[in-house]
């Protein structure tokens, strides 16, 4: 009987350490920990994981539960808005559960406060409603506590210190991207040419979550005409529809990079020239250019292009903005 491939990039996401891919510290950290853990018949420990967005955080905490044999709970920071939600999720829990705390930056200081203080003393405390009533405990159980961020700086100092592990994830090379891409199609059941894998890496930022993005639309290309096999054609096609140029920028940098063509310019006014605000430019727009070279600052804060942004914008620039 012929296996149906999956449809959705996710249906394949790896559940053992020895299949995760890129991020060798990190695996190997992980690695000696879950063999403690285990020697020992105690909880995974609690666990800081900072790093880029994308690059495989929660994924690893999802094995790490897997590992461990115990179930998983998964929160965002910013879901967490009342007492109730807090006490909730951390009373939840069992002994040897992993509980995540996603982009724990978002947490509100109280709630960090409150956090640090349990993971001390293994419990949570309830202030007593009437004034000058001491606050009532209530202990908790002995599971592991993952926080992820993109933004270390934003958790409180004692919160950080308190976890036994912290896990530094970075970006992926091209080789770990190609490697990794061809790992979850033949898991999926995907046809693709082999050249693919690597014209996706180069478009990928370092970052596995927008590799998966573009081969899941080469694959939504590749059926919309009826076939089995993705080709080059198909993601030349599916670049095409998400206006995604050879280094992965979209249309917004790209437009960037043509501004910047036409001589060095101060935020502002390539701001206002693009239609955003100046805190989107510099926080969401600018970071990929500078860190593929593409892009500086002089020390006036005006913008240039490098050697590297004046090849790619001779190659890859539409006629101007």
């Amino acid at each position: 009987m012929q296996t149906v491939p999956a449809n959705e990039i996710n249906d394949a996401a790896p559940s053992a350490l020895s299949h995760l891919i890129g991020q060798g510290s990190v695996v190997d950290q992980v690695k000696v920990a879950l063999d403690a853990a285990n020697e020992d018949n105690l909880p995974f420990p609690s666990t800081l994981a900072v790093g880029p967005a994308g690059c495989g955080k929660t994924q690893v905490a999802k094995v790490i539960a897997v590992e461990m044999c115990s179930d998983f709970h998964e929160v965002l920071g910013q879901a967490i808005a009342s007492a109730a939600d807090f006490n909730a999720l951390l009373l939840d829990a069992k002994d040897r559960d992993v509980v995540l705390i996603d982009e724990a930056h978002e947490l509100e200081k109280e709630y960090q406060t409150s956090l640090f203080l349990a993971i001390d003393q293994k419990r949570i405390f309830l202030q007593g409603v009437r004034s000058g009533r001491a606050p009532q405990s209530i202990p908790l159980a002995d599971f592991t506590l993952l926080l992820a961020t993109t933004d270390e700086f934003r958790l409180l100092q004692p919160l950080r210190d308190r976890m036994k592990l912290a896990l530094r994830f970075e970006f992926y090379s091209e080789d770990e991207l190609a490697e990794l891409l061809k790992q979850r199609s033949l898991a999926l059941g995907w046809k693709v040419a082999d050249k693919i894998y690597r014209r996706i890496a180069q478009r990928s930022r370092g970052t596995p979550r927008l590799g998966l993005r573009l081969l899941q639309s080469c694959r939504r290309v590749c059926r919309s005409e009826g076939e089995q096999a993705i080709t080059i054609a198909h993601l030349d096609r599916a670049c095409g529809l998400e206006q995604i140029d050879p280094l992965g920028l979209g249309p917004t940098e790209q437009q960037y990079l043509c501004i910047l063509g036409e001589g060095d310019t101060r935020l502002n006014v390539i701001a206002s020239r693009l239609g955003l605000p100046a805190r989107t430019v510099s926080q969401v727009t600018e970071p990929f250019l500078i860190r593929a070279g593409l892009l500086i600052k002089d020390d006036q804060g005006r913008r240039q292009l490098t050697a590297e942004g004046r090849a790619h914008l001779s190659k890859n620039c539409a006629n101007g903005v």
